[in-house]
């Protein structure tokens, strides 16, 4: 079986305390013991924002600024590497091709941003499709995918099973309300509906919960099934 998880940096390392980042890696080398092929996808957090606000003070354009937020992820992602041990690259893979080729040497694979313009739940997406993943799995702050922003509408419901074009659906009209935060970005829910990728959206401030959704198929997220499928989600790996 071969998985990507998506870990947000505000999930990873909130505070840059190794306690959290040591329990993500323990996740994923018990996962690799399990014979599974781990693929991970760091994001920069809140650590990320601070620099890119203070960058943009200072007059930085926005291609400068995605520049400094993928120096962030990539610098959480070294932690995850360091946590990891020998079972990991030794290096954030920069590209799709240099990942591809760790995981396939039997690595786990750590990335963290790619080019400007992209945000690491696409390079997450992105990644799963170009490696033929069975599971893609987004580590996010938040339980699931919601029909609004919940934390600006208090009617939102999550959602416990959806296809990848009402995902698209819903992203695009959590992103159209200004300052509205969605579970995953646009490009990312457009790239699982290309690829017809199963997905799990999940709070992943408990990393075991990650464990226990790739095993057993056992969380309180949100699968996002290609249609045709809904009867057939015996995808985990237990």
């Amino acid at each position: 079986m071969r998985v990507v998880i998506s870990i947000g940096g505000s999930v990873l390392a909130p505070d840059l305390q190794h306690e959290r980042v040591n329990e993500h890696a323990a996740v994923v080398e018990r996962l690799d013991d399990e014979g599974i092929d781990v693929g991970t996808v760091v994001g920069g957090g809140g650590v990320a924002r601070q620099y890119i606000r203070a960058a943009r003070e200072l007059g930085a354009n926005e291609i400068q600024l995605d520049d400094i937020g993928i120096a962030v992820t990539r610098l959480n992602a070294r932690l995850l590497i360091s946590a990891l041990g020998d079972v990991a690259a030794p290096s954030p893979a920069e590209d799709y091709e240099t990942a591809g080729a760790a995981m396939r040497r039997g690595d786990v694979t750590v990335m963290g941003g790619v080019v400007a313009g992209q945000t690491t739940d696409a390079v997450a997406a992105a990644f799963a499709e170009y490696v033929d993943a069975d599971l893609l799995v987004f580590a996010t702050s938040v339980p699931g995918v919601f029909s609004a922003d919940p934390k600006k509408d208090d009617t939102a419901q999550r959602f416990d099973q959806i296809t990848p074009g009402d995902l698209v659906d819903v992203i695009a009209d959590i992103e159209m309300a200004a300052g509205a935060n969605a579970p995953v970005d646009l490009l990312a829910a457009k790239l699982i509906e290309r690829s017809g990728m199963r997905t799990i959206v999940l709070d992943g401030t408990d990393p075991e919960r990650i464990e226990r959704a790739v095993l057993d198929g056992e969380h309180e997220g949100t699968d996002i099934v290609p249609a045709g499928t809904e009867d057939d989600v015996s995808y985990w790996a237990r």
